[in-house]
């Protein structure tokens, strides 16, 4: 691919600003040894700089929502999280690169058994500030009320503490809440399916269209799909190409 009408719009400022979104824990971690980043998306971000022929800044970011605000302060030049409606008007968004699963987690004596039954009057339901299941809980959801964790990974640690009656989050998270905190259990099945892309500002064209093509070649190459294997990612899965 040729990089030079892209440059201007993905690194204006001659270096590719990226934001590592640490609030999903399948896309992006600080490693537990040495505290660097590591994950698809620190993956990705290299790569692209490296096609790019810049240099590589890593934005660090707790949560979803804290990346989307960070748009208005022009603080990143690429990003990394799901596809939804309400962040299409200020950002472009690629083809998905990873799909992974929102579930829901409730208490082992809950009387609530599948995904229907959760949207009841009296039920709450705990969700990340400003992520992707935040925007389409909020709506999907008539009868039960939102709360709001700051963070993702902080969702069902929210739940316990308030005595909620349910936690929504990505599968692989509430999954591995359910073996720290004992007592909890999922939902069987899906209440979404989460779409994780590459994303920029709107209205850059040249960089918009590069980067759909360097993801479908990304996925097509099996990058993708090594580096979910190398950070140990399990049960998520990469993106379909995209249609020609």
């Amino acid at each position: 691919m040729n990089t030079r009408p892209a440059v201007a719009d993905l690194a204006p400022s001659g270096k590719l600003r990226a934001a590592i979104n640490f609030g999903n824990p399948i896309l992006a971690v600080k490693d537990d040894a040495s505290g660097e980043p590591r994950g698809v998306s620190v993956d990705l971000a290299r790569e692209l700089a490296k096609r790019l022929g810049v240099p590589l800044e890593m934005v660090y970011f707790n949560a979803a929502g804290k990346v989307v605000e960070g748009l208005k302060s022009n603080a990143w030049d690429v990003a990394f999280f799901a596809i939804d409606p309400d962040r299409a008007a200020d950002i472009e968004s690629t083809a998905a690169h990873v799909v992974i699963e929102g579930s829901y987690l409730v208490r082992e004596d809950s009387p609530i058994r599948n995904n229907a039954e959760v949207d009841r009057e009296g039920v709450r339901i705990a969700v990340g500030k400003g992520s992707v299941y935040d925007l389409y809980l909020s709506r999907e959801i008539k009868k039960a009320k939102l709360v709001r964790a700051p963070t993702s990974p902080l969702v069902t640690n929210l739940m316990v503490k308030e005595s909620l009656e349910v936690a929504a989050g990505i599968t692989q998270q509430l999954e591995a809440d359910a073996r720290r905190i004992p007592g909890l259990r999922l939902l069987p099945g899906r209440f979404m399916v989460i779409n994780q892309a590459m994303a920029m500002p709107k209205g850059r064209t040249e960089g918009a269209r590069y980067l759909a093509q360097f993801v479908e070649e990304m996925k097509a190459s099996g990058f993708v799909a090594a580096s979910l294997k190398r950070h140990g990612i399990e049960n998520a899965k990469v993106g379909p190409l995209a249609a020609p």
